[in-house]
């Protein structure tokens, strides 16, 4: 795979994950919309690379105030391109083809739980930060201590098809690694807020101590349990 290639073009993605994250895609966007305001971001044109079915475009579009912003949407993949076309309207277009490919500059890109899924991840970084001047990501912490000591990795591969594993100072590393300023960051918490409804009792005792490390030290928390994500802004 090249840098030009991304994400999960065959089906096999869709059996995994029949709703490809819509469900997600409310909260999402309400982390870009949080590092947006908390550092007076006003893009008058914003692009997603790997949008998947477009649900977090859409929230932006309806959420953001300025409703003069345009919004575009890249996704390669054939099964996200089918749910992403009913959600096209006035400012808000998708298309079927590499955005990596074009000679198009936007003033904010998103790249949302995208580059793990990327063989040559940080040459497709490199080559995606091109096409803006700022660069919001997504990025799933899969390494901890938990996850090492149940082997969480071979889930996250086959279910979510991760093929890089990440904490918070290799993921902004990579950020750095690829020519950016890393403006801004924050972590996102994850397994507390999103699809947490009929848990397990394990799973629910997990919840109970990270609630317990979060606010008392956020770095040990996400080290130790994980079910954390970093958004970072960079330019």
């Amino acid at each position: 795979m090249t840098p030009t290639d991304y994400a999960v073009t065959d089906s096999e993605y869709l059996h995994q994950n029949p709703t490809w994250h819509v469900e997600d895609s409310p909260w999402k966007a309400t982390q870009i919309i949080k590092i947006m305001e908390k550092n007076n971001l006003q893009p008058k044109t914003v692009v997603e690379i790997g949008c998947g079915a477009g649900e977090i475009l859409n929230q932006l579009h309806q959420r953001l105030p300025d409703q003069s912003i345009a919004f575009s949407g890249y996704e390669i993949a054939p099964d996200a391109f089918k749910l992403m076309e009913q959600r096209k309207k006035d400012r808000l277009e998708f298309f079927q083809e590499n955005l990596l490919n074009t000679d198009k500059h936007f003033d904010l890109l998103l790249m949302i739980d995208v580059f793990e899924h990327v063989d040559d991840y940080l040459g497709f970084i490199r080559t995606a930060s091109q096409k803006a001047t700022y660069k919001i990501y997504h990025i799933p912490l899969d390494i901890s201590m938990f996850s090492i000591a149940i082997n969480n990795f071979k889930h996250v591969r086959k279910s979510v098809g991760h093929l890089h594993y990440f904490n918070k100072e290799t993921a902004l590393a990579t950020i750095r690694d690829s020519g950016q300023e890393v403006i801004d960051w924050a972590y996102t918490k994850t397994a507390l807020e999103v699809n947490n409804k009929g848990l397990t009792l394990f799973n629910r005792f997990c919840n109970f101590l990270r609630r317990i490390f979060y606010p008392l030290n956020k770095d040990f928390a996400a080290n130790t349990m994980g079910g954390f994500s970093l958004i970072v802004l960079a330019r």
